[in-house]
Order: C-alpha cells, then sequence, then structure tokens
C-alpha cells in the first residue's frame, strides 16, 4: 500500500513538473510554444466596448457611429499586449476587424502593424453571412505565415462560429493552425 502510494505521489509531481504546466496566464508553455513557432493561431474577442450589438444607423468607416472601448477597454488590450509580450510573442502578423473597437483593441496590444481582415468582421446583425464568412476566414488562417506568430481581434459571433467557444471582452483562443482544434483559452488579463 506504501508504495502505491509513493508511486501515486512521484506521478503528481511529475505532472506538476511537467514543461504543460500552466503559467500566470492559464495557458500552457506547450500552448505558447505552438504561438511562438506558428503551429496556433490566437483569436481575440475585442477588449471591453460596454453595450451590445452596434447602435442603429451605425458606418464601420465612422468611430463616432460604433460601440467603441472604454478606458478599461483600453487598458484590457494594454494588459493583453503585456501578457503576450511577457510570454515571447513580442511581434506577430496581427490582423483585425473593421470594427474601431477590434482595430483600437489589436493597435493596444502593440504587436505590430494592424491589417485590417474582412473574414473577421462581425455578422451579428445578419448570421446568414456565418458560413460563407467562416469559409473565407478559414482561408485566411490557412494563408497566414507560418513563421511568426499571429493575433486575430475580431467579435464574440465570429470566435463561437469558428470554435464553439463564447469568449468574455478582451479573452484570447488559441486554435491550432492545422484543424482549428481548441488548444485552450487565456484569460482576459
Amino acid at each position: 500500500m506504501r508504495a502505491a502510494f509513493h508511486i501515486v505521489a512521484i506521478l503528481l509531481l511529475a505532472c506538476v513538473a511537467s514543461p504543460a504546466r500552466a503559467n500566470d496566464t492559464g495557458a500552457s508553455e506547450d500552448m505558447w510554444q505552438a504561438l511562438r513557432e506558428g503551429r496556433a493561431v490566437l483569436v481575440m474577442r475585442h477588449a471591453l466596448a460596454p453595450g451590445t450589438g452596434d447602435p442603429p444607423g451605425f458606418r464601420v468607416e465612422d468611430c463616432a457611429t460604433q460601440r467603441n472601448l472604454s478606458a478599461e477597454g483600453r487598458a484590457q488590450a494594454q494588459r493583453a499586449g503585456a501578457a503576450l509580450r511577457a510570454n515571447g510573442i513580442t511581434a506577430a502578423v496581427v490582423k483585425s476587424s473593421a470594427w474601431c473597437r477590434a482595430r483600437d483593441t489589436a493597435a493596444g496590444l502593440g504587436l505590430g502593424p494592424v491589417e485590417t481582415e474582412p473574414a473577421l468582421n462581425s455578422f451579428f446583425g445578419d448570421s446568414s453571412r456565418a458560413p460563407a464568412q467562416m469559409a473565407a476566414l478559414r482561408n485566411a488562417i490557412a494563408a497566414l505565415p507560418r513563421d511568426r506568430p499571429a493575433v486575430l481581434v475580431t467579435h464574440q459571433v465570429v470566435i463561437t462560429a469558428l470554435s464553439s467557444v463564447y469568449p468574455q471582452s478582451g479573452e484570447m483562443v488559441v486554435l491550432a493552425r492545422d484543424g482549428l482544434a481548441v488548444l485552450g483559452r487565456i484569460p482576459v488579463p
């Protein structure tokens, strides 16, 4: 009986000391390594922008007509960027939805120039666009360079359609590049 206890204790210690152990973000070192090596892609819901959807008559090219990041949302984006940099994601391919709250989140990360990717745009007001847009997003992800990290900033509806994860504002989901399986989630910093 005592020998069995020691074996169980050794196995538990091995699990705790393994390189897959979660760090202070809750993400495993294996997941961070996959991101650093371009074997995974990080998909982030824009930071806190109070409200739901967009006001009637909003125009994507006019930030004054949209929901925008709050001061806390801007701080979330900066903290998320700091958490990414602390885990070796210092420069990345950064793509964003055209919505101002997503672009501002992406810029606030401080990981590199932000490019607009239409496949990351919200379809909250028209879910009939989801199938075609998800196909376009899968193609856009497949076309990303594989030699460096990729960070995509988008909306809840897009992340949920892509991964079945319902993220909080500012939450990050890590997907395997091949097959887009969810490798993990990084909570709002």
